[in-house]
């Protein structure tokens, strides 16, 4: 195959190889962190011969909203930001599970840490990519001693770069403690989400998830799994999640476009369930990856073929 660096990807307005996708070190957003970004999954089905995106409308729709808050230019429309994804998905001619990361960035070379009146640039690039973290093992997860940064601090919900290093810093001490990820909590001490997924538990058939005030991603996989959960007569809840309540549950799991959907079996060393996968995350996990990969045709408006 293919060196994926030698693949094209969408830079500055144009289709270049990635590994000629490079930025001066006097950018902007080097020196300060000021872009945001986000994650897209493709999945290869060989059976069907084509690759489908995973729900690349509400991927739309959260980049707009980054540029919001964030007083940044994301100047395309979703038909225009959807032909340069297939573009960079056809033209590299992947044919196999892909993760897209497009991004919004401060281009300029220049000092100053502000938002306004700095030029913003585009870019999307294509990767392979299977398991962000293993989802049949069972992952082992430590409460971070650090805290989830607050939406009047770097929200969250605006997937801004300069804010990762707070995932940074809770992913690297989970993983040199030996476990596989990291769960916050927030400022108040209430649960929040891993480094980089979303988390649900389930408790008593119901499943719980944090909800959005407790400093979290509005998650595109968290937001279909709810959908999916209530479709097949699961109770749902969003609402607040004390520390100890995660080592009583009955299940738990991680949900994102990295992770997919991921269960734990020990979180602080404390043993979840029977230490196994539970009922209904492998019910829902089954039926996601069905989704995904176009073997569901009453979940196709969440898809698209590429091919």
């Amino acid at each position: 195959m293919q060196d994926f660096n030698e693949k094209p990807c969408y830079f500055q307005g144009n289709y270049i190889p990635l590994k000629n996708a490079n930025v001066n070190i006097q950018t902007h957003a080097l020196q300060y962190g000021t872009a945001f970004f986000g994650g897209i999954r493709g999945y290869w089905n060989p059976d069907q011969n084509n690759l489908f995106v995973f729900r690349l409308d509400e991927h739309y729709k959260r980049l707009k909203n980054s540029s919001r808050i964030l007083q940044m230019n994301f100047p395309y429309s979703f038909d225009q930001f959807q032909e340069i994804t297939l573009n960079v998905i056809r033209k590299g001619e992947w044919k196999q599970n892909v993760y897209l990361r497009p991004f919004v960035y401060k281009s300029a070379l220049e000092l100053s840490p502000r938002l306004h009146n700095v030029q913003d640039d585009f870019a999307l690039y294509a990767i392979p990519l299977n398991d962000y973290l293993d989802t049949k093992k069972g992952l082992r997860a430590q409460t971070s001693s650090w805290r989830r940064i607050s939406d009047n601090q770097i929200p969250t919900r605006s997937k801004a770069s300069g804010g990762y290093i707070n995932s940074a810093l809770a992913k690297s001490e989970a993983l040199q403690n030996g476990f596989d990820e990291a769960i916050f909590l927030d400022e108040r001490g209430f649960v929040s989400e891993g480094s980089a997924e979303n988390l649900f538990f389930i408790r008593d058939r119901e499943i719980i998830t944090p909800s959005v005030t407790s400093a979290i991603l509005e998650g595109i996989t968290r937001k279909s799994i709810i959908a999916l959960a209530q479709q097949k007569g699961y109770a749902v809840k969003e609402r607040e999640v004390s520390r100890t309540e995660m080592y009583v549950a009955d299940e738990v799991f991680f949900a994102g476009t990295g992770v997919q959907i991921a269960w734990l079996r020990e979180i602080d060393y404390r043993q979840i369930g029977n230490g196994s996968i539970g009922e209904i995350t492998k019910d829902i996990q089954d039926t996601f990856f069905d989704i995904v990969t176009g073997k569901m045709e009453e979940y196709r408006k969440w898809i698209l073929p590429v091919y």
